[in-house]
């Protein structure tokens, strides 16, 4: 039987998702305005946002909210905290490619305790509550077995115009390609961090990500047995935003590449 708490994440996703679902199919006849694309976009990423807001409030009216898209950030009663994005991969919608999800966490005493990611066009459900481990839909997950990185698939995030930091990202990028089976770039670090708790993905790395972005995701990691640390080893990727994540021996090696190659963050 699932938490209660997850169930009220769950109801909020899926509502949200069953309105992503119905913009997503809009999004195509839109392509001919780069403008009016976007602003239908932006309208649903709100939308999206708004819906899980009342959902969850409407479940738990004393907790705090912290939503990307910040028209709803609230206090609530000092010790849990909602985290959400509402539409992680926003660019991937836009563009009409369907790899996107929502994410929602939960946050008590500065602790992650429980998170879901759902990807509503493949209706899955990814979730975890600390120390009770995480599943997908009500199968639990492990991260792979993979020992090596040779024989791994590792999911990254890159930058692009206007965001993240080339000169840091771009030596670690040529460090790990020559040791890995493959590289993936699916833009949503939400499903990224998803997909490596079920063993789709061995490994996966990526700096400057949000709160948001991450909060779910660390959680269903490690619940599947899996380590998340930031690239110098420490327990800081929720602080930081830069994350290295994977089994025991990737997540290890991975790290190891890494830290090699990375110059650390730039000055602007």
């Amino acid at each position: 039987m699932r938490p209660a708490i997850i169930n009220v994440m769950d109801k909020a996703a899926r509502r949200a998702g069953r309105e992503l679902v119905r913009d997503f199919g809009e999004v195509e006849q839109l392509q001919v305005s780069r403008k009016g694309a976007a602003d239908f976009v932006s309208a649903a990423d709100t939308r999206s946002e708004e819906t899980i807001h009342y959902e969850l409030m409407k479940a738990r009216p004393n907790f705090g909210f912290l939503g990307e898209e910040g028209g709803k950030m609230e206090e609530g009663d000092g010790v849990h905290r909602w985290i959400v994005d509402p539409l992680d991969g926003t660019t991937n919608f836009l563009h009409g490619l369907p790899q996107f999800a929502i994410s929602i966490a939960l946050e008590e005493r500065g602790q992650i305790v429980a998170g879901v990611v759902y990807e509503p066009l493949k209706d899955e459900l990814f979730w975890a509550e600390k120390n009770n481990g995480a599943y997908l839909h009500d199968r639990r997950l492990r991260v792979s077995a993979r020992q090596h990185l040779s024989e791994s698939l590792i999911a990254t995030g890159m930058p692009f115009l206007g965001h993240g930091d080339p000169a840091r990202y771009m030596p670690t990028m040529q460090a790990v390609m020559g040791e890995v089976a493959g590289i993936r770039r699916l833009g949503s670090a939400a499903l990224d961090l998803a997909y490596v708790a079920a063993g789709r993905c061995d490994g996966f790395w990526e700096f400057g990500l949000s709160l948001w972005d991450i909060a779910a995701g660390i959680l269903i990691v490690r619940e599947a047995g899996g380590f998340v640390t930031d690239p110098k080893g420490r327990d800081r990727a929720l602080e930081t935003g830069d994350v290295v994540a994977g089994n025991d021996r990737v997540h290890e090696k991975l790290l190891r590449c890494i830290k090699s190659a990375d110059p650390g963050p730039q000055k602007s």
